[in-house]
């Protein structure tokens, strides 16, 4: 799927005079699929849902089609979901946190055992794990092993940014 802008789903809170940068504004504004085609969303309302219908309705990751980029489901199932935190730093709505909490592992520069990065979850049509997508809970820490306690391996979300070429 080259040929494309990729970006990282992840939000950055404002520090030190520069303001925050929301997961949702810089993926572009849809549609999204996944690399067998299959689509994700049609646009930023349908992968959010920002309205009532389109909460209803929900986008469409899930176990089944959250892929890799090599096309493969990450690992883990209901029983040993082990990598099923996936890392946002976003609220449900893919905007930065505000306040003095820190949900972004000092925006992405940190690997230490402290910190609470936001997470969501892609298995999210589990029985055991039928939480947001990108904002499911805090992890408890950033370094890989704190990431390991709740289900975190690191894993991003990656959306194109830009249409396909033709």
């Amino acid at each position: 799927m080259g040929g494309r802008t990729w970006r990282a789903y992840l939000s950055v809170a404002a520090r030190a005079g520069a303001a925050a940068v929301n997961a949702r504004d810089r993926i572009g504004k849809g549609p999204w699929y996944n690399v067998h085609g299959d689509r994700i969303a049609m646009d930023l309302d349908d992968l959010h849902g920002d309205t009532l219908e389109s909460a209803r309705r929900g986008n469409l990751i899930s176990r089944s089609n959250a892929l890799t980029e090599q096309g493969t489901q990450v690992p883990g199932d209901a029983a040993h979901a082990v990598y099923h935190d996936v890392l946002t730093g976003s609220r449900s709505d893919g905007r930065a946190f505000q306040g003095s909490v820190d949900h972004t592992c000092h925006n992405w520069t940190y690997g230490g055992p402290d910190g609470a990065p936001q997470v969501g979850h892609w298995d999210r049509d589990s029985k055991y794990f039928g939480l947001s997508w990108n904002s499911a809970h805090a992890a408890p820490g950033c370094s890989v092993d704190r990431l390991a306690l709740s289900g975190g391996k690191g894993l991003l979300y990656c959306f194109a940014a830009d249409k396909a070429p033709d």
